[in-house]
């Protein structure tokens, strides 16, 4: 059984094979506050969310694709039982974690441990991505452009400037504004506006106050704002696989600030519209949109990616494209009533639908696998062996 054949020829086939004995489970965040969740609630130092809505949407869109045996399970630590209890051979991150530290490599860690494949990034680069420190380091290694920033761990006293040598270092003769943030978050949840030094440590009081972890400072960057999504090289279109030579980087986007709006607003206290988030075109925003698929790919090459990721970027005074983050659970959410998702506004020029984006997820993952990780594969190859052979 270790030498079932796979050639990127046969993806489809395999995967049709697949679809009526493959048990999928999609997992949405579990909540620390309901009962037989956790042992014992602590602290979370990433703003919780459950994703359930949008978990169901991956399910229902994967069984729309052909898949007959889905499953929705909550990120708690009933999570072991409930996957072998069903039969589980492989399984969807849609958590960002119930709680504790770095709370977003939690699931795929214990998946790594009890031997599940999974859609989703490695523990380790959930790690990197969510901790935008630890990104922007690392970029800044290998010539990323970011923001100047420096961060502070308010468990070592106030934060005072005048007295701080790394921040006098990165900002010299700087003294504002800046953007203050958890060194790990989502939906710009406690992002503050900081007009000058003087008000940085209430500021970062206030952060540590909301996460109980370190607080990043950066500098504040006064041009438009960008994202762009990337997945792996597999996509499917038009009823068929595709493997390219680099990643697929598609919905470049112009994420429009109203006049009074600094950062771009939480999606959780104003919906993403169309009116908001604006798709860039060849014709008129060409330059930006190629340089913006050029930083997507470095990204996605650089930190050797397997799945999907949304980057932000955002133009300094010069014009400069710097990135801010990237986001390793980007919004799968259906576009539908108006209320769109970033990462989707852009299928429809590539021709793909989200139930293709589902697919080419999926599919590129499967690759993946068979390709690199075969010894995690066994229990899969073994019901290709039956359907197959």
């Amino acid at each position: 059984m270790d030498n079932l054949y796979y050639d990127f020829n046969l993806l489809g086939d395999y995967i049709d094979a697949l679809m009526p004995k493959l048990r999928i489970a999609v997992i949405y965040g579990g909540d620390s506050k309901e009962a037989g969740s956790v042992l014992y609630s602590t602290y979370n130092t990433r703003s919780w969310k459950s994703y359930k809505t949008v978990a169901s949407e991956i399910k229902t869109s994967l069984e729309q694709i052909g898949f007959k045996n889905v499953f929705l399970f909550p990120d708690n630590m009933e999570l072991t039982k409930n996957l072998k209890d069903n039969r589980i051979h492989m399984v969807w991150l849609n958590t960002g974690g119930v709680q504790g530290d770095n709370p977003m490599c939690h699931t795929a860690a214990l998946l790594e441990m009890l031997g599940i494949p999974y859609v989703g990034h490695s523990p380790m680069n959930y790690t990197i991505l969510d901790n935008k420190h630890v990104f922007k380091y690392f970029s800044k290694g290998i010539g990323i452009n970011t923001a100047p920033f420096v961060t502070w761990d308010m468990s070592k006293g106030l934060f005072i400037p005048e007295r701080n040598n790394l921040f006098k270092s990165v900002f010299k003769d700087y003294d504002g504004p800046f953007i203050a943030k958890p060194i790990s978050g989502r939906a710009s949840n406690h992002v503050l506006f900081v007009k000058s030094g003087f008000e940085l440590q209430e500021a970062i009081s206030e952060i540590f106050a909301a996460t109980q972890n370190i607080v990043l400072i950066e500098k504040y960057l006064p041009g438009r704002e960008y994202c762009v999504a990337v997945s792996g090289n597999v996509k499917y279109r038009a009823g068929s696989f595709v493997k390219m030579s680099k990643p697929f980087v598609f919905s470049e986007i112009e994420r429009v600030l109203d006049e009074d709006e600094l950062i771009f607003t939480s999606m959780d206290k104003r919906n993403i519209t169309d009116n908001r988030a604006i798709l860039l075109s060849d014709e008129i925003q060409s330059k930006v949109k190629y340089k913006l698929g050029e930083i997507g790919r470095w990204v996605h090459e650089a930190y050797s990616l397997n799945t999907l990721v949304r980057i932000d970027i955002r133009e300094d005074k010069d014009g400069s494209l710097n990135v801010l983050e990237v986001n390793p659970k980007p919004d799968l959410k259906k576009p539908q009533d108006g209320v769109i998702s970033l990462v989707c506004k852009g299928l429809e020029e590539h021709n793909m639908s989200y139930n293709d984006l589902i697919l080419s997820i999926f599919a590129n993952q499967m690759d993946y696998l068979l390709v690199n990780r075969k010894s995690s594969m066994q229990h899969i190859y073994n019901l290709l062996q039956k359907e197959i052979c």
